[in-house]
Order: C-alpha cells, then sequence, then structure tokens
C-alpha cells in the first residue's frame, strides 16, 4: 500500500495494474487478524494494525458521507456501450436524472437514437466522433480535442446562469491485460498526456472534466490529467463510487473532475444495460 510508487511501470505496465486495484488490498487485513487470533498471537494481532491503519489512512476517507446541499449545475457522464440493444431507453433514463449537462462516450452507430430522444430535453449538443454534449444551456467554441487516431474527446463552452464553463468530455484508448504482455497502457498513458496538455492550455478558470479515463485516480498513468484537476467524488461523494463493470463494479474508471468550482455532491446512478454505471456530481460555480 505505501510502496506502490516504487513498483516500476517497464514491464507490463505492473505499476499502474496495482494501483488500479489498490483499495482492493484492505481485504487482505481480515485474514491476516483471521490467522492471529487462530495461532493466539498478540504480536501478529498488533502487526496486522499496521496495514489496517495505513489502508484507513489512505481510503477510510472516502467511506464518509461528504454530499452536502447545494450547486448551481448537475453533470453526469456515462459510457453507453456502443452495443447497447436500448440507447433510446438508455437516454430516457439519463435525462430523467435532471442533469442540466449529460456527456456520453462510446456512441458509435446509435448517434442518431441518442440525438433524436434528448432534443426535447437538451436544444444543445455537440458530438465528436464517439463522445458527445447535451446541455439545457447554450454551447458554443466547441473543437475536438486531438487525444487519439480518430475523435474521442471534445471542448466545449457552456454559458450557464452563472456564467462561461469549459467542458472536456474524454474516452480514453481502452487497456488490455494478457499473460504475456501484461497491462497494456502505453496508448492510453498517450492520450492523456495529450489531455492533460488541453487543460493545461484551458483559459477558463471554471473547468470540468467528464468521461471514461480507462483507469482510476490512483494510476499514475492518468498523472498529467488528475495532477490538474479534484475528484468530484473524492471531494463530495459517499464511498468509492465503483463504476466498471456495471454488474459488479470493482473500479471506478468514470469521473468528473473540476478545478475553480466546488463539487457539492457526487453520485452513480442505476445501470442502464452498459457495462459501465452512469456517474453525477452537482457543482457549485
Amino acid at each position: 500500500m505505501l510502496g506502490h510508487a516504487w513498483i516500476p511501470n517497464r514491464v507490463g505496465h505492473l505499476g499502474s495494474l496495482v494501483e488500479t486495484f489498490l483499495p482492493w488490498t484492505g481485504l487482505a487485513v481480515p485474514p491476516l487478524l483471521l490467522c492471529a487470533l487462530v495461532r493466539r498471537s498478540a504480536t501478529a494481532a498488533v502487526a496486522v494494525v499496521l496495514p489496517a491503519l495505513t489502508w484507513c489512512s489512505l481510503f477510510g476517507g472516502m467511506l464518509l458521507d461528504k454530499r452536502a446541499d447545494g450547486g448551481d449545475l448537475t453533470v453526469v457522464t456515462h459510457n453507453v456501450d456502443e452495443h447497447t440493444p436500448h440507447p433510446a431507453r438508455t437516454a430516457r433514463a439519463l435525462a430523467a436524472s435532471g442533469a442540466d449537462v449529460l456527456a456520453l462516450e462510446e456512441l458509435g452507430a446509435a448517434t442518431a437514437a441518442y440525438e433524436r430522444t434528448l432534443a426535447g430535453t437538451y436544444p444543445y449538443r455537440v458530438v465528436r466522433g464517439t463522445v458527445g454534449l447535451w446541455s439545457r444551456y447554450p454551447v458554443d467554441s466547441s473543437r475536438t480535442v486531438d487525444i487519439a487516431p480518430w475523435p474521442r474527446a471534445l471542448r466545449a463552452v457552456v454559458r450557464t446562469p452563472e456564467g462561461p464553463v469549459a467542458v472536456f468530455v474524454a474516452h480514453l484508448l481502452s487497456v488490455r491485460f494478457s499473460a504475456t504482455s501484461g497491462f497494456t497502457a502505453s496508448a492510453r498513458d498517450a492520450a492523456a498526456r495529450r489531455l492533460g496538455t488541453a487543460l493545461r492550455a484551458e483559459p477558463l478558470r471554471r473547468t470540468v472534466l467528464v468521461g471514461d479515463l480507462n483507469g482510476t485516480l490512483d494510476d499514475r498513468g492518468l498523472s498529467a490529467v488528475t495532477s490538474r484537476l479534484r475528484s468530484a467524488q473524492a471531494e463530495a461523494g459517499a464511498g468509492f463510487g465503483l463504476t466498471w463493470p456495471a454488474s459488479f463494479p470493482v473500479a471506478r474508471i468514470d469521473h468528473i473532475l473540476v478545478r475553480g468550482v466546488d463539487p457539492r455532491a457526487s453520485w452513480t446512478l442505476p445501470a442502464t444495460g452498459s457495462d459501465h454505471l452512469p456517474v453525477a456530481a452537482r457543482l457549485r460555480l
């Protein structure tokens, strides 16, 4: 838990793999305690306290309910899964969440279905490749953010009643795991560095990044992005807010990250049929 930063990434991105599931290291504590009790060893029991306290220090704060009232802007983001058989049903469920700004990733061939279903609730939209942004408020200054050989990220300015907000929607490249090559994340890491460059150049103080980053906040491969923004879930959530896979979430790889705004609440939404859960946050501008 304490030494994960020293695990090298040169072979199979082992460091990133460990950091992806770092909170789950706490599962080792109960078996260690059980072994100490079976052996009736006071020394072993005291030794178990060290990893327990370490885990609580690193992750205990995530278990607290930090949600509060207030906020001017509700944001929802969802990787909808390009193979979902019910895009219209997914769109209606997301619109019912009350989001002011809705971001979708992995649109694919169902883009037109989302546009038709969401048009009545969200009069403004921007779609770039496989990512899209729907808004109750006017959207301008939109462009593609170059992070991959095909469009997977966009930047737009949402003109809220409280002033302009720069909104980035991104779907970083997927990672894979195999016995021969290990955790293959080089393409994702390169996309994260490009996205980090765009965030660094963003002139607006109020900036929100939403989307499927295919990595957790602990993963060093995303440091170009996560070092510049704050997590709405970490500051205003309750629990870890795990999002993937939807059937039994083990990692939070879908994020709402901010700067220049104050997260008031963050939560996950019910499953839609995608392999990801939607995430939402209420922000004070």
